[in-house]
């Protein structure tokens, strides 16, 4: 019987775990609510929303009513009679989101019949009173079979503990598993099915089956079954010690067990338990001496049995009332949600606004300044480094000659430099065109390298860099000179904003890293007759064009 016990329990369990599902994600009530919170803790409530006190108050929370019944099932001295059932209700309410206490009532209802015959119950005085089994005067009594039917009420007050509501990964769950144990009071009411009407039927199946092993169990069983056709008509044996309540025995017993509470809504969950109660008597079955007979002996033994116990497996349904300004019961709240909530989206925590060290006062907090005691009063690009608009060195907050020409450099420490006599400047233009080796105004910058891409990047190498650093130099040197900057690529959306991004990349550099002003460039980009890896630098002077051009698709930019 345990084990089909066991196979109904967890065949139960896993259909409803299937059926488990988590609820939403968010918070699970509003923890700025006054209106959950009891009157005696509105204090601290009121501390918790004014910022003088961390630890927000345990709101009201709903009681929980429910209802169950299942399958029941004893471990005494005389063996269970085929599935006996129960019902039951209790009342439980949280103190705290992990501990709770319920107070259960339950019904229950045992049968027993064992299936080896037992001789040894002269001390049973139920069984030997002179109208049922006199015995021969001499401590022989008739062969006979115990059974019995007892009908249980027991209430008890248990505590029960959750371990499922704590969760660092959602705010809700759909299921519970909880462990509980208690103490509480039983009585119960006992009868047989014994007078001397059945001593001949009992012989009959003695008869049939002389070999009482355990192969034979079911078959001696069911014979059984069927001479025992009467009620349950004879009072069973009852302890002469103990107290009583209605006439019926009263014990103590103590009850554990677990159970998995499944939600169906914010009302109502299914529940599936299985619950073992140890009692103080061991006439639970109307039959303290435990039968020991071997067909071998001379005689059966009996001796005292075991305390009885028994067994309750059910399914129940469960309801939360009293939620008028109250929150679901705690066991289903997660503590840690408000703090996950907060953190995620803050609206009780008072942030300070954050205070970004900028030592040299220029605008570029300390953490991104690459130049940290900028004199004051000295404007800096986005890296906090001092502008040096025509590149002397010196920097314009201190520059004389924010423009100095590059043939007019090195200057000195005002940023003025020296340049040649302009007279000397055109004897010597004249002469050169004179004999037929200049080209007038034209730019003399010469050649100009090419900058490589791999794949399908944008990124700048080391050796791409240095190119450009050696443009730079050539700009720098050749005032009168413009650059054109052209790329590659026109067959696709995305090939014409990739040669956009790297004709920017290679400008954006130039004029960034290296000071070159950005109207000395002309932007082209998505040209034909080149390589689209390559993006060409050429001499762009006495050209039309502009300098910076918006992406033609922006949506397909890389970064």
């Amino acid at each position: 019987m345990a084990s089909k016990k066991m196979t109904l329990f967890l065949g139960l369990l896993c259909l409803f775990m299937s059926y488990a599902r988590a609820q939403d994600v968010g918070s699970s009530y509003d923890i700025r609510d006054s209106s959950l919170i009891p009157t005696k803790r509105l204090a601290q409530h009121n501390e918790f929303l004014n910022n003088a006190y961390p630890f927000p108050a345990k709101p009201r929370n709903a009681w929980e009513i429910g209802v169950k019944g299942g399958y029941t099932s004893s471990y005494t001295s005389v063996t269970n009679w085929g599935p006996t059932g129960g019902f039951g209700f209790h009342v439980r309410k949280a103190l705290g989101y992990v501990f709770s206490i319920r107070g259960e009532y339950d019904w229950i209802r045992l049968r027993g019949l064992n299936y080896q015959y037992s001789q040894s119950y002269g001390k049973n005085p139920s069984l030997t009173q002179t109208e049922l089994f006199p015995g021969d005067g001499a401590g022989n009594y008739p062969s006979i079979f115990y059974n019995y039917r007892s009908t249980v009420h027991e209430a008890s007050l248990q505590g029960v503990i959750s371990i499922n509501n704590i969760n660092f990964h959602k705010a809700k769950t759909g299921w519970n598993a909880y462990f509980f144990g208690g103490i509480g009071a039983m009585t119960y009411s006992t009868l047989y099915k014994q007078d001397d009407s059945y001593l001949a039927g009992y012989a009959n199946v003695i008869a049939e089956y002389p070999d009482e092993s355990h192969k034979n169990k079911g078959k001696i069983r069911s014979a059984l079954k069927s001479v025992l056709t009467g009620n349950w008509n004879h009072i069973a044996e009852r302890p002469s010690t103990s107290s009583t309540l209605g006439g019926a025995p009263l014990d103590v017993v103590g009850v554990a067990g677990m159970g998995f509470e499944f939600k169906l809504n914010e009302r109502f969950n299914l529940a599936i338990e299985d619950k073992f109660t140890f009692t103080t008597t061991n006439l639970l079955a109307g039959q303290q001496w435990q039968n020991n007979y071997s067909p071998n002996a001379v005689q059966s033994i009996a001796q005292v049995a075991s305390k009885d116990r028994y067994n309750f497996v059910s399914i129940g349904l469960n309801y939360n009332i009293f939620r008028k300004h109250a929150v679901e019961p705690l066991w289903w709240i997660n503590p840690l949600d408000y703090a996950y909530n907060e953190i995620n989206a803050p609206r009780h925590m008072k942030l300070p606004k954050p205070v970004l060290d900028d030592t040299d006062g220029d605008g570029v907090t300390d953490q991104f300044d690459l130049e940290p005691n900028t004199p004051k009063g000295c404007p800096v690009d986005s890296h906090g480094v001092s502008r040096d608009t025509d590149g002397d060195g010196v920097p314009d907050c201190k520059d004389k000659e924010l423009i100095t020409p590059t043939q007019c450099q090195p200057v000195d420490a005002d940023g003025v430099g020296k340049c040649p006599d302009p007279q000397c400047c055109k004897d010597l233009r004249n002469l050169i065109d004179s004999a037929g080796l200049g080209n007038g105004h034209k730019c003399n910058i010469g050649d100009l390298p090419s900058i490589n891409f791999k794949g399908r990047t944008v990124t700048l190498t080391k050796d791409n860099k240095a190119l450009l650093a050696s443009t730079a130099q050539k700009l720098r040197d050749n005032p009168n000179c413009k650059i054109a900057v052209i790329g590659y690529g026109e067959s696709s959306k995305a090939a014409q904003q990739l040669s956009w991004d790297r004709v920017n990349a290679v400008i954006n550099y130039l004029v960034e890293k290296e000071g070159v002003s950005s109207d000395r460039f002309i932007f082209r980009y998505a040209q034909s007759g080149g390589e689209e890896n390559t993006v060409d630098l050429k001499d762009g002077t006495g050209e039309e064009g502009p300098n910076t051009v918006p992406a033609p698709h922006p949506n397909l930019r890389r970064k």
